[in-house]
C-alpha cells in the first residue's frame, strides 16, 4: 500500500470519528451516522490495500 493511499483512508476515518462526536454532541443522528459510514469506509480501503499488498509479495 501506498504511504498516500494508507494517509487518505486513515484521514477519512479520522474524519468519520470527528463527524461521529461531533454528531452525538448535538444530538445530530444524521451526522453521527455520516461519520459511523466515513469510518467504515475508510477501515473497508485499508483492508482492501492490506489484501492487494499480500498477494503483491
Amino acid at each position: 500500500m501506498s504511504f498516500i493511499d494508507k494517509a487518505k483512508n486513515t484521514a477519512e476515518k479520522v474524519t468519520g470519528e470527528v463527524k461521529e462526536a461531533v454528531g452525538k454532541a448535538t444530538d445530530n443522528k444524521d451526522l453521527q451516522a455520516e461519520g459511523q459510514k466515513d469510518q467504515t469506509k475508510g477501515s473497508l480501503k485499508n483492508t482492501g490495500e492490506d489484501i492487494k499488498d499480500a498477494f503483491k509479495k
